[in-house]
Formats: structure tokens, C-alpha cells, sequence
């Protein structure tokens, strides 16, 4: 059986929205999972190990699934989080390496050392589409995905929309870029970006554009991951960072509702996910 797993992020929750609140950890996994999520990303350069294994029983009680997000900034530290992993049973562990060659030649056997460490731990990686990290630049991930067959892609499209400065209408070349790394990406990140700000208020009439955009990869994403996977749970995560990520007034307040956001882009899944069958 398939099944579409949402989840949001720790780091999004804290705060959730323009109040600026900081809810405790319980009231956090309350909430998140009042909201029908299946889990919680944990994401370790926006916390650490610590954090980690004090929000861990509050998700354990609230019946939600961590992910783990890991920075690692040597090819060796990846290791103890692999195995903490494995410890929290997380379905994987999403890299964004800190390891960061300039050349292509450098790169790949910093990709092959963490994914043999994964497969002798037995916790699967994915690498996230994300800036300053190993995988920065567009071009250079295409170049990896195609040196390494088994590299598999966890897709925050955002910010290769922002590192490309893709011009809206993205032209056929640019959307076949964007396919070949959704043909290889076994999970998918919720957010908004155009070619200049990384995370876009929803409603905002000009900003319809490229919600349909993003709508339109997920979709495509999805149906390749289906077209992958007889069974299993493809994870969508909901991530709405808050300031800087999210955008703010002169008054330092958000321009919107990330938490209602995160809750529609949920949503927006969940109706692909139900379309697709």
C-alpha cells in the first residue's frame, strides 16, 4: 500500500505564526498532531542533539514520526546521527552537507562515503535540494545525480528557484531541469519561492503564479514517486520557516499565517496525493 505522509517541522513551529510566540515542546506535538499530521521533522542546524531528545517523548505520546534533518560539517559526524536516527526510528535522515568542494570531481566521493555509512548503519539518506550546501547549484546536482545512479533527492524546489533566478514563465529547458530532479527525489518540502525571496505569503495576488508552479512539480512529483514505488509512504513536509525565511512588515511582524499556510499547503498535497489515486 501507498500512502502520503505529512508532516511540518520543529523549526516552523517555533513560533508558529506572526505572534512570536514560542510554545513549549508538549503543546507543540499537541497541536501538530491535532492537525492530522503524521510527523516532525527535527532539524539539527536550527537545534541540536539535545533538543532533539527532549521533543522526542512529546512526539512519542502525540504518536508522530521524526525525521531527522542533519548538517553535517565532516564526512565522519554524519555517523552519530545516522545512529540516533536509528534510535528515534526515523524513516530517514535528510542531508544537507556542509561538506562542500568546489569541484565536481571532490564532490562525489564525499556523496559515496555518506551513503555507504548509511547503508552499513541501515538508516536510508536522502540529499536535500538546498543552498550552502553540497548541493547549492542546480547544475551541479545534475551532474551528481547523473555520476551517482543511487544518490536519491529529497525536493525543496525553492531554493533552486531562488539560485537560478528562474524567470517566470520558466522555459521548457528550465522545466526539464526541475523533472530530472523530481524523477529522482523520493520526498517533497512544502514552500513557495519566486526568482527573489525564498518563501512567499500564499494569498498574495501576485504571488498566484508561482503557487501554481510549485503546485504543478509537486504533482509531478508525486506521480513519478508513484510511478517508482508499488507500496511504501512518500513524506510531503510542510516547511514554512519563520523570520528570516518568512517575510515581515516594517515592524518586524510576518506578512502572513504560517501555521494556516502550512495547513493549506497540507491540504494541497493531501487533494494531489487523492487525485492522483
Amino acid at each position: 500500500m501507498r500512502r502520503l505522509q505529512t508532516y511540518t517541522s520543529l523549526w516552523a513551529m517555533q513560533p508558529h505564526d506572526q505572534t512570536g510566540v514560542k510554545l513549549p515542546y508538549d503543546q507543540i506535538c499537541e497541536m501538530v498532531a491535532g492537525a492530522g499530521y503524521d510527523g516532525m521533522a527535527i532539524d539539527l542546524g536550527a537545534s541540536d542533539v539535545e533538543v532533539a531528545h527532549a521533543v522526542r517523548p512529546h512526539m512519542e505520546r502525540n504518536n508522530l514520526t521524526p525525521l531527522i534533518v542533519a548538517f553535517p560539517k565532516t564526512i565522519d559526524s554524519l555517523e552519530d546521527t545516522l545512529k540516533m536516527a536509528k534510535d528515534f526510528d526515523a524513516p530517514f535522515v535528510d542531508v544537507i552537507g556542509q561538506v562542500m568542494p568546489v569541484a565536481l570531481d571532490d564532490m562525489v566521493p564525499v556523496i559515496e562515503t555518506w551513503m555507504e555509512m548509511s547503508d552499513k548503519i541501515g538508516v536510508p539518506i536522502q540529499f536535500e535540494t538546498h543552498r550552502n550546501c553540497i548541493t547549492n547549484d542546480l547544475y551541479t546536482m545534475l551532474q551528481l545525480l547523473d555520476r551517482i545512479p543511487q544518490m536519491r533527492v529529497c525536493a525543496d524546489l525553492s531554493h533552486y528557484v531562488v539560485d537560478r533566478e528562474f524567470w517566470y514563465p520558466l522555459s521548457d529547458h528550465d522545466m526539464g531541469l526541475i523533472s530530472r530532479v523530481l524523477e529522482r527525489s523520493d520526498s517533497f518540502q512544502g514552500r513557495v519561492a519566486s526568482r527573489q525571496q525564498i518563501q512567499l505569503p500564499l494569498s498574495f495576488p501576485q504571488h498566484q503564479k508561482w503557487v501554481e508552479l510549485f503546485k504543478g512539480w509537486w504533482r509531478e512529483g508525486m506521480t513519478s514517486w508513484q510511478s517508482r514505488n508499488a507500496d511504501g509512504d512518500c513524506i510531503f513536509l510542510c516547511e514554512l520557516g519563520p523570520p528570516e525565511y518568512a517575510m515581515t512588515g516594517a515592524d518586524g511582524r510576518e506578512l502572513s499565517n504560517r501555521w494556516e499556510e502550512a495547513l493549506q499547503i497540507k491540504s494541497w498535497a493531501e487533494d494531489i496525493w487523492s487525485d492522483l489515486g
